[in-house]
């Protein structure tokens, strides 16, 4: 009986491999040169979700085109269970496709590397688990012409970088604007990534490289995984994929002449999918292949970096595993977190850049001189990368935050974000560090629906402060704190702050009527000598000021009682002791 069960079970196994084996892609049938539609796409995962054990298709979360995210897992056990994968001691690769579906490299590519793996062509460790988004910009993905991305070399077809809203989506993760980055929060969350890959394409200078990579700044990820990404798991990385056939370089971060003069390495702010996984203590990676590759080179790159990602995983997976855990642990008790970080120019990495030489001629549609590349004269050049950004500036870690729950649009993110609070069971006065916003600056046009303010100055105070039943309590001892330092602390670059979630403080409510409050003024400056005495050393210090009565009247009103406390007073406080 048991030899009739191996044998039953052999057959299965074979004829799994034979029909796996069978299912080709939009992007084979056209050799190369095609990827396929949204719905070809979703048709194609479901066929490999009902012939191979070794494959799950979820349906997630709802995007703003009306279709949900999907979500493939891919484990030689078949199991899609993410806290029993996490128990069973396996390391879970998160995989991003089509976040800007005119780049649809990964969209094929992880078809492929999949379809492979079921037909045993490939073959993944027992202790990795793959969770593959086929294509995480629906929207984008159904907005399909030829004509987008004017410059890039294939496919025939593909989509527009915009989502349903109009959204670049690898903008919204922080401010999560688009139902789609809240769905793949959820599945960030869900899946907790050992490492994360979000597959792109590249635009820029021309050179000779089919793949560049764009890894988490080491400095922003910080401790001990910043210096293992920087030293081991990024190294690796580029001698697999020499040994692959690809000489990778890091994302050519330089839009002119000279790339080979050397560049900064990206910097990559918690708005961009590999900035925020860092928030996460996540090893992220964003792969960009060049645009001006022919489209199977691009396919084919992309397939071979996610092998070396995978490789790479599978023999490190107990130090990736303990990396992650230290990390976790030690940032549930450092006292201060970094908020700002700044180049320096004195240190750099040197890699080797196969370009082409550039130069000047007239151009023939405006005759002034154009920037050219001479792909008639390749050439090899050791150059310099600018890769480190020490801090700049940090702050003392507060013993909790507290936001009054009126600000729920904020602390819809943080419920998202997995955040544990509590809400005050009653009114509760709670002596409390406040900030007042004393400067900033406004961006003066639109950017992803926002105008970024930026250059924030703050005073802090201690207050005591009456809170209310249902305001919420924020605890800093969770694995949440950079992400809650970086969000919450109003001069981070991408806080929510930052992202105007808190605007509404920056306008004065009450006002009053002039001549009616003239009086009032001359009677409070009577009973209040040290602000008439404030008044009177302006006067002297400020001839505009002494001139204009009115801004005299101001200055009384906004330094008496009556001046509205909530004016450009930050409402998200900091429990201190």
């Amino acid at each position: 009986m048991r030899k009739i069960l191996i044998l039953l079970l052999v057959l299965f196994i074979s004829v799994q491999t034979i029909s796996s084996q069978n299912i080709t892609t939009p992007f084979e049938q056209s050799k190369g040169t095609q990827t396929p539609t949204y719905f070809e796409i979703i048709d194609w995962w479901k066929k490999m979700d009902e012939q191979s054990g070794k494959v799950i298709m979820l349906t997630m979360g709802m995007t703003d085109a009306g279709y949900p995210l999907h979500l493939i897992v891919v484990s030689n056990n078949g199991d899609h269970n993410f806290d029993n994968i996490r128990k069973n001691n396996k390391r879970i690769i998160l995989i991003n496709n089509g976040i800007h579906p005119g780049e649809p490299d990964g969209i094929d590519a992880s078809m492929l590397l999949v379809r492979d793996i079921v037909a045993n062509k490939y073959k993944i460790a027992d202790n990795v688990v793959l969770a593959i988004i086929p294509v995480y910009n629906i929207g984008g993905c159904l907005n399909r012409s030829a004509n987008y991305r004017v410059d890039q070399n294939g496919p025939e077809e593909f989509g527009f970088r915009g989502n349903s809203q109009n959204l670049d989506l690898n903008r919204d993760f922080i401010k999560s604007d688009s139902k789609d980055a809240r769905a793949f929060v959820e599945i960030f969350h869900l899946t907790g990534p050992d490492v994360f890959v979000d597959n792109h394409v590249s635009n820029g200078a021309d050179y000779q490289h089919v793949m560049t990579l764009l890894t988490t700044q080491h400095n922003k990820l910080g401790g001990e995984m910043g210096e293992y990404l920087d030293k081991e798991f990024e190294p690796a990385l580029y001698s697999s994929m020499k040994q692959k056939g690809f000489d990778l370089i890091p994302y050519v971060n330089h839009f002119g002449d000279k790339p080979e003069n050397g560049w900064p390495e990206y910097w990559d702010s918690p708005r961009y999918a590999s900035g925020y996984a860092a928030l996460w203590h996540t090893f992220a990676f964003v792969p960009e292949t060049h645009m001006l590759k022919p489209y199977d080179q691009r396919v084919k790159a992309t397939y071979a970096l996610m092998q070396s990602l995978i490789e790479f995983t599978a023999k490190n997976s107990e130090a990736i595993k303990k990396l992650r855990e230290q990390t976790k642990q030690s940032v549930k008790t450092a006292t201060e977190f970094p908020i700002s970080w700044s180049l320096d120019r004195s240190r750099s990495k040197e890699v080797l850049y196969k370009g082409y030489e550039s130069s000047r001629k007239p151009s023939e549609v405006s005759g002034l001189p154009r920037l050219y590349y001479d792909r008639s004269k390749p050439f090899e050049k050791t150059i310099p990368i600018f890769n480190y950004f020490p801090v700049k500036a940090s702050v003392k870690k507060p013993v909790a935050y507290i936001i009054p729950q009126g600000w729920w649009k904020v602390i819809e993110l943080l419920k998202l974000n997995k955040v544990q609070m509590t809400a005050l069971k009653k009114d509760t006065v709670i002596e409390v560090e406040a900030y007042k916003i004393e400067d900033y600056k406004t961006s003066l046009r639109q950017y992803e629906m926002h105008h970024l303010n930026s250059e924030v100055k703050i005073a802090a105070s201690v207050q005591k402060v009456t809170f209310r039943k249902g305001d919420w309590y924020i605890p800093m001892n969770q694995v949440a704190n950079r992400f809650l330092t970086e969000t919450l602390e109003p001069q981070a670059e991408d806080s929510y702050f930052a992202w105007n979630y808190f605007d509404a403080i920056l306008g004065q409510k009450e006002g009053y009527s002039a001549y009616a409050f003239e009086d009032i003024a001359a009677d409070y400056l009577k009973n209040n000598t040290d602000l008439k005495t404030k008044l009177e050393q302006r006067r002297l210090t400020d001839t505009a000021f002494a001139k204009d009565g009115r801004a005299q009247l101001n200055f009384v009103y906004q330094h008496s009682l009556w001046f509205e406390p909530a004016y450009m007073r930050y409402p998200v406080y900091r429990v201190i002791k």
